[in-house]
């Protein structure tokens, strides 16, 4: 059929605010997911004072989660597009409020960890398929903009808010309800979900599920993850290390036979030719080393050095928070407008890598302002404006029916990314620090030092991933500006063709 003889879609207001309520409920879920990470690390003195964790096993709360989340985002996004991604949202927020019940009224560590476990589970399946639904609402190129932004905005900002959040609510309450404060957003999200998202059916199981591909990339990914973050505990030449990551390249390579051999793959290889996302997903992984490292590194530098409490600690991230908010009311989409999208993005990495540099100069005695705050909005600076840029490159060529899968891989680029990274520079960190506490120098001095150098690679990833931007990228933002430089005619039957694969999908 040809789309120039179907008349336009006509956008009604009831339409126009069912698609920025849909956002509103997607980003609320995404909210809930990115607080639980950083909420939950406030909480673990207490938690472990409460139910007797070993320091070893203390770890198992954050990993727990980070395992199951990590690993099963490709199969869930999958799912989203074969089953619906409505029915395999719902699916996801239903387990992650009731795990997040279960978590907050845990009696002893293996509730505790199984309850995280299960969050991981609901987490993956809801964080899936949002920039599915994002992208399949919001086709027009300005609109797609300012909903990746608010995207943007809850996913980045999210963490800051977390450490203050969990703070208050330890300090206050309990450690319980870290966790407890999610069962009333979580259903009130869930009620507006069920009455405001698009039905949409999927592609469909007619011709079958597949099975064994699925087992073998989340074995896969679950086995690389595992092998990460035990890093810290047992070293990069450890069996444990060793051993899951052969073991998770093993699978894969397997994974990808399968994938190459079957009829109904539940990851088409004809993904990894979509060069925008697979190339903006590396560039995000190499981004999110120094988003996961500030925050990891400056909070146990402000508590450990600086002596301050949960809520100040908090709040000393409010300039990178407020900075994203600022720039996610549109002043990143206008920039790209006006400038482009590599020149914005790049601009943006620049600036996050400066505000890890600015993180070098830290001392025993640094005043919050002005290092710390400078180097907290530079970060926020940077991050509010790389973001959105790496994301629509990285959704522009993924077609509708693939919203899903490509959804996933953006994630789990950010996943493995963000974890790698800690477990790469908190180990440099710490062991800096062990050299220098062996060769006299005190303790104090070796953290800031083991810190510092941290901060400096940190710093130096995300150089490399400028690199890589603006080498990989440049193809794919012209073929943005092509699409974007079409006749008014062509343009219009672009909308159509874009509304069809959205009602399809």
């Amino acid at each position: 059929m040809n789309v120039s003889s179907l008349p336009l879609p006509i956008r009604s207001e009831s339409s126009d605010r069912r698609r920025w309520t849909t956002l509103a409920i997607v980003c609320m879920a995404q909210l809930m997911i990115v607080l639980d990470v950083t909420i939950v690390n406030v909480a673990l003195p207490a938690i472990q004072d409460d139910l007797g964790f070993s320091q070893s096993n203390l770890t198992w709360i954050v990993n727990g989660f980070l395992i199951t989340f990590g690993s099963l985002l490709l199969l869930a996004g999958r799912l989203g597009d074969l089953l619906g991604r409505k029915r395999v949202f719902l699916a996801g927020l239903t387990v992650f409020t009731a795990a997040s019940l279960l978590c907050g009224i845990a009696p002893s560590q293996e509730l505790l960890v199984g309850a995280r476990f299960l969050q991981g589970i609901g987490a993956a399946a809801q964080a899936s398929v949002i920039l599915a639904i994002i992208v399949t609402e919001f086709p027009e190129p300005s609109e797609r903009a300012r909903a990746m932004g608010a995207y943007v905005f809850v996913s980045v900002a999210g963490g800051s808010l977390g450490l203050l959040a969990g703070g208050l609510l330890t300090q206050a309450l309990s450690w319980h309800w870290v966790f407890l404060v999610n069962i009333p957003i979580g259903i009130a999200t869930l009620i507006a979900a069920r009455a405001q998202l698009r039905p949409d059916e999927g592609l469909g199981l007619s011709h079958g599920v597949d099975w064994v591909g699925s087992a073998l990339v989340t074995a896969s990914l679950m086995s690389g993850i595992y092998a990460i973050v035990e890093v810290t505990n047992n070293g990069w030449g450890s069996t444990q290390v060793l051993g899951f990551g052969a073991l998770a390249a093993v699978l894969m390579a397997s994974f990808l036979l399968v994938q190459a051999r079957v009829d109904n793959p539940i990851m088409p290889l004809r993904i990894l030719r979509l060069h925008g996302l697979i190339s903006a997903s590396l560039i995000r992984g190499f981004l999110v080393v120094g988003m996961y490292s500030t925050f990891f590194l400056v909070t146990l530098y402000l508590e450990q050095v600086r002596g301050f409490s949960a809520l100040q600690t908090g709040a000393a991230f409010l300039p990178w928070t407020v900075t994203v908010a600022i720039l996610s009311r549109g002043i990143t989409a206008r920039l790209v407008e006006r400038f482009g999208a590599i020149p914005v993005l790049t601009m943006g990495m620049a600036t996050t890598a400066a505000g890890l540099l600015l993180f070098t100069s830290i001392g025993p005695d640094t005043a919050f302002f002005p290092t710390i705050f400078f180097g907290s909005l530079a970060i926020g600076f940077g991050i509010g404006n790389a973001f959105m840029p790496l994301l629509t490159l990285a959704m522009a060529d993924v077609p509708a029916a693939d919203a899903g899968l490509g959804s996933g891989i953006t994630n789990v680029s950010q996943q493995i990314g963000g974890a790698l990274g800690l477990a790469v520079l908190s180990t440099v960190a710490a062991e800096h620090t062990q050299g220098l506490i062996a060769d006299g120098h005190t303790t104090t001095n070796a953290l800031i030092s083991g810190y510092h150098l941290a901060f400096f690679a940190g710093a130096a990833v995300i150089g490399a991933g400028i690199i890589l931007a603006v080498t990989l990228l440049p193809r794919v933002a012209q073929a943005e500006a092509d699409l974007g430089e079409l006749p008014p005619r062509e343009e219009a039957e672009r909308a159509q063709s874009l509304e069809l694969d959205r009602q399809a999908a």
